[in-house]
């Protein structure tokens, strides 16, 4: 029998892909993924997205989650490390990630091409993170990994491996159905701020899990999750 999936000890939303996002007492959950979560990105010349990796969608764009990203009741706001802010969407913001990062860019709304990397909703427990931080040989914080949603279970290892095949239900109302692992990329060897870590974590991902980490979730019913609230298999 699996161990139940355990608690939600933090939910967090990231406005703009690949920025620095808001921890979130409550969110509310759509087909979609969190409500609001990577609706804006960050857009290269060429009209790539983004992010810490280049592929078919993506752009490279290094210093990213040096920017902050805020929810402002419409459109949000982008907060640059000295202060300057400006609301996305506007000649100003466009300015300000252009003058920080050094390149022409500019922030829009997702359109036909989805901003998610793989999937609406992005779950890591707090048994993977302590596991990690064990083969590390150090303390990891689980900001790292970017998460919409954290559960705390017992014990270590990689619970969230034999949860495909089941649903899991957070709270009264969402239903997620587990999809696999996520595939990592050197965004996890950054701090928050935008500072490189030196301590391997992606290196160690790939030589123990084939740079997996974390859990892909689709959204089978959604509503509100809130921090606090149990999760079981449903």
């Amino acid at each position: 029998m699996l161990p139940e999936p355990g608690r939600v000890v933090a939910l967090t939303r990231y406005p703009v892909k690949s920025l620095a996002g808001e921890a979130l007492p409550e969110a509310v959950v759509e087909p979609r993924g969190v409500v609001g979560d990577r609706r804006w990105a960050v857009y290269t010349e060429d009209g790539g997205i983004g992010s810490g990796k280049t592929t078919r969608r993506f752009r490279r764009v290094d210093g990213l989650l040096a920017l902050a990203a805020t929810s402002n009741g419409g459109a949000p706001r982008v907060t640059a490390p000295d202060g300057r802010s400006a609301v996305a969407g506007t000649p100003d913001a466009d300015a300000l990630v252009t003058d920080l990062l050094g390149r022409p860019l500019r922030l829009a709304q997702e359109v036909e091409v989805p901003h998610h990397d793989e999937a609406p909703v992005h779950v890591v427990t707090t048994a993977a993170v302590r596991r990690v931080a064990e083969l590390l040989g150090a303390p990891v914080d689980v900001a790292r990994f970017r998460a919409n949603v954290v559960l705390d279970g017992a014990g270590t290892g990689f619970p969230e491996d034999g949860w495909d095949g089941r649903l899991l239900a957070i709270g009264d109302d969402v239903v997620l159905r587990p999809d696999g692992g996520m595939t990592r990329c050197r965004m996890v060897d950054l701090l928050e701020g935008g500072e490189p870590a030196d301590d391997g974590l992606l290196r160690l991902l790939g030589r123990e899990r084939d740079t997996v980490f974390g859990l892909r979730a689709f959204v089978e019913r959604g509503g509100i999750v809130r921090v606090g609230d149990p999760a079981r298999f449903y």
